[in-house]
Parts: structure tokens; C-alpha cells; sequence
């Protein structure tokens, strides 16, 4: 960054966000976004891999996907002054579109909004022209699956229940975490790694007092992956977003409802899908193939899958863009907290400390982070995490469990949460609720 620009630039007097370019060089795979943010330069890349590339999708499709990430990507760069007016360079959305991204920036970025206690000002309107943009036709993509994978049970499960059916799958990764790399060998299908990097200057605007907080990733990798897609020919992208992500971490008056996993709900995967089989390829579909299930029900369906166990992880700190923060699981964080006990009705207890590497419920210090994810306040972590209720069943039936109901953190959970009468590990387990899986992949 400049240096001229350090010393006058603060988020309060942030005015203008500016789309400037995007385009993908065939030969080396580099995607290359440009913005500008009150005149400052700023630049983000992906890298493709299998350069030089041969797009199986046409020219106006890829577009049409360059598109989307220019618009999504900036959400990192943008929220760092929140500057109401935009200017886009490039081609504008249609109206549709534009009510599109205005949805998905105030509800991806409401946590951000909430922990910063940002007024609604904030938000910005885009500028778009009156006719769509265009009505996307068949790219003639094959039925072959791509699905990302995030080192965690959850994708795991997805994929083998497509494998099960038969179907070609390659995974995929955004970044280079090492974890999902020895899952993904773990799988044995064919293994993409497309690399992200984020403009450096980011990080002294955030030295310079910039907002700063949650960002919708899966937004992002999901815009990505579309044109990972279409690019090497495949007319799928199966996420592993569970029913789970659709409620709300808290509800707020100024807010409204704040869902930390915005960008893995219902609302916005078919606000997505949408978009792209309207505007990129008509023969792109873009789905969670989990979308029935809790995470309740996930986990029962991974304590089967024993291959797994000793290498997945689903602590987010092993996922930071910079490296890993930890060795597999740091056993303080709420995912961990979930996961233990999410696994626990369904693994024995001797199968979880060899996954885990210590006994989370037989830690007393441990109790508080557990009796979060009960939510009994009305809140629960801002985290990827199961919903309340199933935290409530889990800990219900560990009560009962020979195995388990000795622990502190059980007998005392399972006092508080048993006047709340809340529902059995059955009746969360069961597939249910709406989605957007073809009709032949349903199971």
C-alpha cells in the first residue's frame, strides 16, 4: 500500500468502493480481481490448476462466472470502510442481481455488522440496468460431481454417499490447508487444489482501523468453484451443508436474525442456484447434497465410516488462510466441543479419545464451552456448529449411557437441560425438510 494513503484513511470517512477489472489468463490458470477502495489499489487471485486451461464452457459463460466472484470476492476488501457507493467498471447487474447481492452482503456479513455495531447506513446499493443480463444456455457440462472439501466429517459423508451410487466425483480444495490434503488422499479421487491469495494490503488496512470481522466464505469458494466448473466440465458442485445451517446463532432488534452460516443455508443456496442456472450455465447445478440431514444424523452415518476417523478434523484452526494454528484439534473451540459431543451417542468412548486425543467431557474446564452449545441463554457460538436442540438430545442420551453418564459435564448439563424436555437423538436423525437434491440422489 501507498504510504500516503495510511495516514488519512479511516473506516468513518470511507466513501467509495470501485469494481475496476477481472479476467482469467488460460495459460497460467490466475484468476486476477481488481478493486479500488477510496482510490486505494487492491487485487485478489485464485490459480486454477492444469494450466494452460482449455474451457470446456463457452466464452460468455465464463463471463458470466467472472462475474459473480468479481462481485462476491469483493466482500473482504469492502467491508474494510463499508462505503455506501459503489462503482462498477465493468458490466453492471440486472436488477434481479443486484437484489441479490444487496440480500447477500446484509445477511453474509450480518455477524459482522452485529459484533461491530454497525448502523444500517452501512450498506450500499448497486448500481444495475433495467433488462437481465442474459438467459444462460447448456454448456454441455458432464454429470461428473465436484465436491469441496473442508478436511471435515461432513464432506466425507457426501462424498461416499456418491460414490455409493456410483457417480464420478473429484474433490477440491480452496487454499492449501495440509489437513484436507491428507483427507482428500485419504478419499483416493482425483484432487484439485485451487490457491487463493489475498491482496497483503488488506492487512495494513486492517493495522489502519478497518472493520473487520466474519466474511461469507462459502459464498466466495462456491463462486470459485462455478467457474472451476465450468472450466474443466462438470455440471455439478455437491456441498455438504447440512439442515443444521439454516437457523439462526441469535436473533437481534437491529439486525433481525444473525446466522453465522449464512452462506451454507437454504436462503442463500437457492439464491445461487438460481442465479447460475439464470445467468452462467443452464446445466450447472449447484446443491448441498446434506441438506436433509442434522448434524446429528451426519455424525451417526460417520461413526460408520471408520477410515476416516484418524485423519478428518473439523477445528477451524486448522483452516486459516496463513497456516494452522493448531495440531488437528485444539479441544477448547466450540467446534471441537460440538463435535465431541455430536459423536459421542454414536462412537464408543474409547473410539473418541483415540479421534480426539483427551476426554473434552471429563474436563471440568471444559463444562462452559459444552453449555454454550445448549444455547439455554438463547444464543449459541458464532461457529459452524449443530443446532441447540441437538446439542440438548446429545447430552440427553450420554445421561443415559453407562459410558458417559459419570462425567461432570453430563450430569451437570444434563440437570439443566431436562426441564426443557427437549427432543430424542430419533426424532433429530430423521431426513427432512426442504432442498434443491436432484430427485435421483435423494436417499
Amino acid at each position: 500500500m501507498q504510504s500516503e494513503h495510511l495516514p488519512s484513511w479511516c473506516p468513518e470517512s470511507s466513501e467509495v468502493f470501485a469494481f475496476t477489472n477481472r479476467r482469467l489468463d488460460l495459460a497460467t490458470g490466475t484468476i486476477t480481481l481488481d478493486y479500488r477502495l477510496d482510490g486505494i489499489a487492491l487485487q485478489e487471485r485464485f490459480v486454477l490448476p492444469g494450466a494452460p486451461l482449455e474451457p470446456l464452457a463457452s466464452a460468455s459463460a465464463i463471463e458470466a462466472g467472472l462475474d459473480l466472484l468479481h462481485w462476491l470476492a469483493a466482500i473482504s476488501y469492502w467491508k474494510a470502510g463499508c462505503p455506501v457507493r459503489l462503482e462498477l467498471e465493468q458490466r453492471l447487474p440486472d436488477q434481479d442481481q443486484a437484489a441479490m447481492l444487496e440480500r447477500w452482503y446484509r445477511l453474509g456479513l450480518a455477524e459482522f455488522a452485529y459484533r461491530n455495531r454497525l448502523p444500517r447506513r452501512h450498506w450500499p446499493t448497486w448500481p444495475c440496468v433495467e433488462a437481465g443480463n442474459r438467459t444462460a444456455t447448456p454448456a454441455g457440462l458432464e454429470r461428473h460431481c465436484l465436491v469441496p472439501m473442508g478436511g471435515g466429517k461432513d464432506s466425507l459423508v457426501a462424498v461416499e454417499r456418491l460414490l455409493s451410487l456410483g457417480l464420478p466425483v473429484t474433490t477440491c480444495q480452496v487454499g492449501n490447508a495440509s489437513r484436507i490434503l491428507a483427507v482428500a488422499e485419504r478419499v483416493g479421487c482425483p484432487h484439485r487444489v485451487i490457491q487463493r491469495h489475498l491482496d497483503p494490503k488488506l492487512v495494513a488496512l486492517n493495522r489502519a482501523g478497518a472493520w473487520n470481522g466474519h466474511v461469507p466464505v462459502t459464498a466466495i469458494n462456491a463462486a470459485v468453484l462455478v467457474l472451476a466448473a465450468l472450466v474443466y466440465g462438470h455440471g455439478r458442485v455437491v456441498f455438504a451443508n447440512e439442515r443444521s445451517a439454516d437457523q439462526p446463532t441469535l436473533v437481534d432488534d437491529r439486525h433481525g436474525a444473525v446466522n453465522h452460516q449464512f452462506s451454507k443455508s437454504l436462503d442463500f443456496e437457492t439464491d445461487f442456484g438460481s442465479w447460475v442456472r439464470t445467468h452462467v450455465a443452464a446445466d450447472l447445478e449447484v446443491f448441498s447434497l446434506l441438506r436433509r440431514d442434522r448434524e446429528l444424523a451426519i455424525c451417526a452415518e460417520f461413526a460408520g465410516l471408520t477410515r476416516y476417523h484418524e485423519v478428518f478434523s473439523s477445528c477451524n484452526r486448522n483452516f486459516h488462510l496463513e497456516g494452522p494454528r493448531t495440531e488437528r484439534w485444539c479441544g477448547a473451540c466450540p467446534k471441537c466441543h460440538f463435535v465431541f459431543l455430536a459423536l459421542a451417542p454414536f462412537v464408543s468412548r474409547r473410539q473418541l479419545l483415540e479421534i480426539f486425543g483427551s476426554d473434552l467431557l471429563a474436563d471440568p474446564a471444559q463444562t462452559d464451552g459444552f453449555a454454550s452449545l445448549l444455547a439455554i441463554d438463547g444464543e449459541k457460538p458464532f461457529e459452524c456448529v449443530g443446532e441447540a436442540a441437538e446439542a440438548r438430545a446429545a447430552i440427553m442420551a450420554l445421561a443415559e449411557s453407562d459410558e458417559w453418564k459419570s462425567c461432570p459435564a453430563v450430569s451437570e448439563l444434563a440437570a439443566r437441560v431436562r426441564p426443557l424436555a427437549p427432543p430424542t437423538l430419533d426424532e433429530l436423525c430423521q431426513p427432512g425438510g426442504p432442498h434443491r437434491i436432484p430427485p435421483e440422489l435423494v436417499s
